[in-house]
């Protein structure tokens, strides 16, 4: 008897998947727990494997379609078996809707003849389309989306890109991560002296060592003593966390993503970086579980791999503090008295308001400060 397989919730919260491609085709043959398709989460290209041992007989949606988890899949029988869908709902495909809502005009505003909706309007603000010369096309002459986007096209060409489920993601988190956390960036200045000499010796002794290693070795201990950094706010209550999985930002062609380094105080600075490589590779690669991306105690972000400099990190949903760390260059500086050439790394520590207040923050980041300059 053919069996139906539905979409499982492969991570936490999921409630949609993209398909990207099938592994095997209508009418081939596959074994139990060979892969079967690779399915796009919002946070990594995963392969589904097979449920069971059989001939594929249907596909519950064509590569490029979004399905909703308890869709059904995919079909798996015995050769020689048929299959029609009237033996099974549809498949419950869906679009993903834009997160700031649908453009679409609504039949119910009351918006005057020739008018049109504050949505269409701003659309035309963001398209560089007056709107008064805008002729409509709906009802009672009201101008609608397309009118604008055809406007738009007489004034320039405009390439409309769909967001990947990975950016969709990406811009939920940190749209609610900014509404809901007041957040306070204080800045400073580190001497990398001693943390690239670290660097540089180990690197000497064998692989790479990235600095993100050196970093998280260091300001742990600074965690330790600070414990409301390492927290996060549930009701009227702030949990102060005793374990400490430090998120390492980690920039990919999909976008910024958050490796969480599990144990970090328990690990030495080889082992951290053993770590980071494999979830910096795994991360870009697509390949990522989706467990290494979640469970962040506190973010260390190196704007400085990428040439930045001081920044306004936002505040990873579910923490109480980030820290962004810039390139350093050489700049003129004080030295025992004396204005010299030095380089100088730039700290933008971003923290809760609602839980650390100014002189706590400008605390914890003068001890990040002594951290990475007594870096052994």
């Amino acid at each position: 008897m053919a069996f139906e397989f539905h979409l499982p919730d492969i991570g936490e919260g999921l409630a949609e998947a993209t398909i990207v491609s099938w592994l095997v085709p209508v009418g081939g043959t596959i074994g139990l727990d060979q892969p079967m398709v690779e399915l796009e989460t919002d946070k990594a290209i995963v392969e589904m494997p097979a449920p069971r041992a059989g001939v594929v007989l249907h596909h519950g949606a064509p590569a490029g379609a979004t399905i909703a988890v308890d869709s059904l899949l995919v079909v798996i029988g015995t050769p020689g078996e048929a299959w029609t869908p009237s033996a099974a709902p549809p498949p419950q495909q869906r679009e993903v809707k834009p997160i700031v809502g649908n453009l679409e005009e609504s039949a119910v505003t009351p918006i005057g003849k020739g008018g049109a909706l504050p949505l269409v309007r701003r659309m035309a603000s963001a398209l560089g389309v007056d709107i008064g010369s805008v002729r409509g096309s709906g009802p009672g002459g009201r101008i609608l989306r397309g009118d604008v986007e055809a406007a738009a096209r007489g004034a320039g060409e405009v390439e409309r890109v769909r967001l990947s489920p990975t950016r969709l993601a990406i811009a939920r988190n940190l749209t609610k991560s900014w509404q809901e956390i007041p957040h306070v960036t204080t800045f400073g200045t580190a001497d990398p002296t001693a943390l690239l000499a670290a660097r540089s010796r180990l690197t000497a002794g064998g692989a790479p060592v990235p600095v993100e290693a050196l970093l998280v070795h260091a300001i742990v201990p600074v965690l330790v003593a600070h414990p409301e950094f390492n927290a996060a706010l549930d009701g009227d209550s702030l949990l102060l966390r005793k374990n400490f999985d430090i998120g390492v930002a980690v920039d990919t062609p999909e976008g910024l993503m958050v490796a969480v380094v599990r144990a970090a105080d328990s690990r030495d600075v080889l082992d951290l970086s053993a770590e980071i490589v494999r979830l910096a590779g795994a991360a870009k690669a697509r390949t990522i579980a989706a467990s290494d991306l979640r469970g962040a105690t506190f973010t260390i972000s190196n704007i400085g791999a990428v040439g930045g400099g001081y920044g306004t990190p936002i505040i990873p949903y579910g923490t109480t503090a980030i820290l962004s760390v810039g390139h350093a260059e050489e700049k003129p500086a004080v030295r025992d008295g004396k204005i010299v050439v030095a380089r100088e790394m730039p700290l933008s520590l971003s923290y809760d308001h609602r839980v650390i207040d100014g002189a706590r923050g400008r605390a914890f980041l003068a001890a990040v400060v002594t951290a990475i300059e007594g870096v052994k």
